[in-house]
């Protein structure tokens, strides 16, 4: 009788649970009585660590060939519906119609979406980078500006959030305006940020490399206030300040896919499902847990995994390796990822590359660009649709580190 492996979302966390669950399914031999099957609304796999950048060309690879050479099947549509006492999902497939899969081992891999909060404007006003399309919306309106009056609504963007995702967003802005207005264009960038610093979780010894980098590339802040409304034309702050700006970027935070709170259990304050030390849901059979979705330890000391690429890639091999050892007679392996590392793209400035979880700067400026691209544009893509060579990096103890 054939088992089914079933993982949801071809992310970086879905393309290797899915890569490494083919690879422990032949290392057993059991490529004929074991299917493995992937669910995402296209088998692509979006590269949103870059979706801040101008250029959007390739941020979104094709991975069907990739998981077809390594015998997984792609279903094109997406998991509604997990029901984990009868093992079982409903997939609302991309054709229209709805189908149910019984799951012998079943991988959420997810992933997160922007957070949301309730601020009045947010949904109709706002921009954002959190998925390739809606950093396209941004891009679109960007390159619209020259077409619109000259106003100092239109030569201003507010980026709301002073996490990594809007100091990226808040330093590439001025080169994406000036590409867009003229290098002589009089615009502004504003960052918002609710704590007394922008930047404040990237630890002390950071502070003065990303206070220069703000003063470099001309972002100004706002610092320990939030967005109360956004408007057609303004962003009102807790402040009582009202910014004139057309273009406002919402990066303040994220949470687990929904589909986290269908697997029972305890659940973190963003709701990631906090797994064992296999990744397994423990209170559901079955069930493993990966990527964004999952509240992992990478440590003795007491570190979590935060929802990043660098952890997902990781989380994704031993989630997968663990799905199909259960099935197959492997071995599990426990996850582990003391090595942290943090490498922030600072537009003109350069980049700063940090290691540790205490953010110990150890490279900065030109040389730390070079780390962040070669990063973003070849660490992070999924490997050619090569099954050996795809198996000799698929192992759950692979972590690739700068």
């Amino acid at each position: 009788m054939t088992q089914k492996i079933v993982i949801a979302g071809t992310g970086f966390a879905g393309v290797w649970a899915a890569l490494s669950a083919s690879r422990a399914i032949a290392l057993a031999g059991r490529q004929q009585d074991v299917e493995l099957i992937v669910v995402s609304p296209a088998p692509a796999l979006v590269i949103r660590p870059r979706l801040y950048e101008a250029v959007l060309d390739n941020m979104n690879p094709d991975v069907g060939a990739l998981l077809a050479a390594v015998g997984a099947r792609h279903l094109a549509g997406r998991v509604e519906t997990i029901d984990v006492n009868s093992r079982t999902v409903t997939v609302a497939r991309s054709d229209g119609e709805r189908e149910t899969i019984a799951y012998d081992r079943f991988v959420l891999a997810a992933g997160s979406q922007l957070f949301r909060p309730d601020v009045p404007g947010l949904d109709r006003h706002a921009f954002d980078t959190d998925q390739f399309a809606t950093a396209h919306a941004l891009d679109v309106q960007l390159k619209a500006l020259p077409g619109e009056p000259e106003t100092e609504a239109r030569n201003t963007v507010v980026v709301a959030g002073g996490g990594l995702t809007g100091f990226e967003a808040a330093t590439e802005m001025p080169i994406r305006l000036r590409a867009a207005l003229g290098d002589k264009a009089n615009f502004r960038v504003i960052l918002i940020d609710t704590a007394d610093r922008p930047g404040g979780s990237l630890g002390d010894e950071a502070q003065p490399h990303l206070a220069e980098a703000l003063a470099f590339t001309g972002v100004e802040t706002r610092t320990g206030v939030r967005v109360t409304a956004i408007e057609a034309d303004a962003v009102v702050l807790s402040s009582g300040e009202r910014i004139a700006t057309n273009t406002v970027v919402w990066t303040a935070g994220m949470r687990a896919s929904p589909l986290a709170a269908q697997i029972p259990g305890e659940h973190d304050a963003i709701g990631r499902v906090v797994g064992d030390a296999y990744l397994r849901a423990p209170a559901a059979p079955g069930v493993f847990v990966t990527g964004d979705t999952v509240h992992a330890g990478t440590d003795d000391d007491g570190n979590v995994a935060p929802m990043s690429c660098q952890h997902a890639l990781s989380l994704g091999r031993v989630a997968g390796h663990n799905a199909a050892a259960e099935l197959v007679g492997l071995p599990l392996h426990p996850y582990s990822q003391p090595k942290y590392v943090t490498c922030i793209d600072l537009g003109d400035w350069g980049a700063l590359y940090t290691e540790g979880w205490d953010r110990q700067v150890r490279i900065t400026r030109e040389a730390a660009k070079a780390i962040k691209q070669e990063i973003n544009r070849v660490w992070i893509y999924p490997p050619a649709a090569d099954r050996d060579a795809v198996f000799a990096v698929a192992n759950p103890d692979y972590v690739i580190v700068p």
